[in-house]
């Protein structure tokens, strides 16, 4: 197949709607929550993006497989299910192998199974696809989950704190801006983040009906 032609393919179409032309933070506005309160640093934002990448890769995989053995009425409670036994997964990994990353996150970890990301690409597109366009779905849009924490936590890290990645990188008269430690300044660069986006995708939020 030519490269030229990969481009127009469904799979192809499927990953980039999620990874970049519905990107889950700044389209879709989900997962909020989650990219404003573990964003104050980079290895925080990378623990909880790569065990959303994990459980919804997975999930989607598990949803799409049975799909047509999930009776409608209990779809929801079975997605749930699904999701929660993949999340306790990665919160019992990250306490094992990550004890500090798992303390910081807190309570983050388990809220995973909350996550709207997850749930809402089971309902809209895991429960109706084929496994493969499934786990392309499921890994374009918990990439742009990822990547959009990681921007945000990388300019915060580095101004809150002076560091990327606890690697000092601001010289040391630098001034931290304690601010975006907090949630005041999380809320801005969110904010800012979601503008900037959408004016480079040259998107538009869905006007009211």
């Amino acid at each position: 197949m030519r490269l030229s032609k990969i481009f127009y393919t469904r799979g192809f179409r499927t990953f980039s709607k999620g990874f970049f032309k519905e990107n889950t933070v700044c389209c879709q506005l989900l997962g909020l929550c989650s990219a404003l309160a573990v964003s104050n640093k980079v290895e925080n934002a990378l623990a909880m993006g790569l065990g959303v990448v994990f459980v919804l890769i997975a999930s989607s995989f598990l949803v799409s497989l049975l799909r047509n053995f999930i009776p409608s009425q209990y779809r929801i409670i079975t997605f749930m299910i699904i999701i929660s036994t993949l999340v306790i997964v990665v919160d019992q990994f990250l306490k094992a192998y990550f004890p500090l990353i798992s303390k910081q996150l807190g309570p983050y970890v388990a809220l995973i199974i909350t996550n709207c990301i997850l749930m809402g690409r089971h309902e809209a597109f895991a429960a109706k696809n084929p496994v493969s366009y499934s786990i392309l779905d499921a890994i374009g849009n918990s990439l742009s989950y990822t990547y959009s924490l990681l921007l945000i936590a990388s300019i915060r890290e580095v101004l809150a704190f002076g560091t990327f990645f606890n690697i000092q990188v601001m010289p040391a008269n630098f001034s931290p801006w304690i601010v975006m430690a907090m949630a005041p300044g999380a809320f801005f660069l969110l904010a800012l983040y979601i503008w900037l986006f959408r004016i480079t995708a040259k998107l538009q939020p869905e006007k009211e009906m």
